[in-house]
């Protein structure tokens, strides 16, 4: 061990060392008090939260379950003008439901990734 270095470490050469540490941690604990204060007076301008009961209530009807059916597909015009979406479905609200609800079966073939099929042949 080494105790050369031992007599600086105990020397008072600097009048006030133990100062700056205590000062910058009184600043930093004033930055932090302000930074509390600043962000209760933000909050208390802020609108209350909602009551009870201006929260959403379930319909009379009871809960709305979700619909699943497949639709025809749109034919898209050639040529001509931009379509926008008000000239879309020639005026009806949207595409037809399909005559075959029955979702499309993959008929096999090749696998794709993850799925275990031959991979690299």
């Amino acid at each position: 061990m080494n105790l050369t270095a031992a007599p600086l470490a105990l020397s008072s050469d600097v009048p006030f060392g133990g100062l700056a540490p205590f000062l910058v941690g009184v600043v930093v604990a004033a930055v932090l008090i302000t930074a509390v204060w600043w962000g209760w007076r933000i909050r208390s301008r802020e609108p209350a939260p909602p009551r009870p009961e201006d929260q959403p209530r379930l319909p009379e009807s009871g809960p709305v379950r979700e619909t699943r059916e497949r639709r025809e597909p749109s034919e898209m015009p050639h040529g001509g003008d931009r379509l926008t979406p008000h000239r879309m479905h020639g005026g009806r609200p949207g595409p037809r439901p399909a005559a075959d609800q029955n979702p499309p079966t993959w008929d096999g073939g090749s696998g794709g990734f993850g799925s275990g099929g031959p991979g690299r042949t």
